[in-house]
């Protein structure tokens, strides 16, 4: 199953490229940059990594991007996703960044787009991995700031496929940030949001996002089974959830494995997907091996995967027929 799992075709709809600063490169970069992390070794590194809920992984989680300062850090860290996922058959990955983590430290924005841009084309031609990039809003900030960075974002439109919202959900629901989605969507983004499994609020945030924003997908949100209407109207509408088992584990206590696997049979859009894998160790592989799912439930979730993507009808339709060549064979 491991070797079916590894060469099966994947897409990876919800994985932040901040997520995958490995230790070793964050190493690599503060030493490039001047920066005495207060950790003597990886390992050492590795053992702060302690967390158990969605606030605390936050707070490691923005330390270790000071080591982010330069055009090339953005280069190798996107850079290196793409290479290890090319190695798992990831054939296609719309990859989150988070701008205001950045710009909030005076890490200019055209400073972060451009190096992540320019590992996407590279690894396309050196790789044969297609990524595109979706620009999320920190929901912790004020909106009027998500709004200030939909606007700086404009020029690179072409660069950008569609918007996001992560970080602390609590206190911070769909609605504070209407007004920058339906901007969003007048400038020709897609839209997505994530719904953390197990927040405050979290079937109430599920209805904002797909009831009030009109969302294209929800990330996470599992807890949409509390509304079996809800769950209807997701159906109807085609709209996937891009689950991550082995993050759910870490912050929740549970994988999740067997709600995902439920709204899977009732015919909602699930897709499996690593998140923050240099945080919650494993790759988009490692959570597809987590759910115990079959042959057949591994090709479907694919399917859904390549059906969601926000690529033009014929490169869907390429990634689809590899897929079943690959279930046939």
């Amino acid at each position: 199953m491991n070797d079916f799992i590894k060469g099966l075709p994947k897409a990876e709809l919800h994985l932040h490229i901040e997520g995958t600063l490995e230790p070793e490169l964050k190493f690599e970069l503060a030493g490039r940059n001047g920066i005495v992390l207060p950790y003597a070794t990886i390992e050492e590194l590795r053992a702060a990594y302690d967390f158990d809920d969605l606030p605390s992984f936050l707070k490691i989680y923005y330390e270790g991007m000071g080591v982010l300062r330069t055009e090339p850090d953005f280069y190798d860290l996107a850079f290196a996703y793409l290479r290890k996922a090319a190695s798992q058959n990831v054939r296609y990955a719309e990859i989150f960044f988070d701008p205001q983590a950045h710009t909030s430290r005076g890490v200019p924005f055209d400073l972060v787009i451009r190096g992540l841009r320019r590992a996407i084309l590279d690894a396309e031609k050196q790789l044969g991995i297609r990524a595109q990039l979706i620009m999320c809003f920190l929901r912790d900030f004020q909106a009027e700031y998500a709004m200030a960075t939909l606007l700086e974002s404009l020029p690179y439109k072409e660069w950008i496929v569609g918007v996001g919202l992560d970080s602390d959900e609590k206190g911070n629901p769909p609605a504070k940030f209407a007004a920058v989605y339906a901007r969003a969507r007048q400038e020709g983004y897609l839209l997505t949001m994530h719904c953390d499994v197990d927040q405050e609020n979290s079937i109430e945030h599920i209805r904002q996002a797909v009831e009030d924003i009109g969302v294209d997908r929800i990330d996470h949100g599992v807890n949409i089974l509390e509304n079996p209407a809800l769950v209807e109207k997701v159906i109807d509408r085609g709209i996937g959830l891009t689950c991550c088992p082995i993050s759910n584990g870490i912050v929740t206590r549970s994988t999740k494995a067997a709600e995902i696997k439920k709204l899977l049979g009732q015919g909602v859009r699930v897709t499996i997907n690593s998140d923050d894998p240099a945080y919650f160790p494993g790759y988009v592989a490692e959570n597809l091996a987590e759910m115990g799912f079959t042959q057949e439930e591994l090709v479907q979730v694919q399917r859904n995967a390549f059906e969601i993507t926000w690529l033009p009808r014929h490169l869907k339709d390429a990634f689809l027929a590899e897929l079943e060549e690959y279930a046939a064979r």
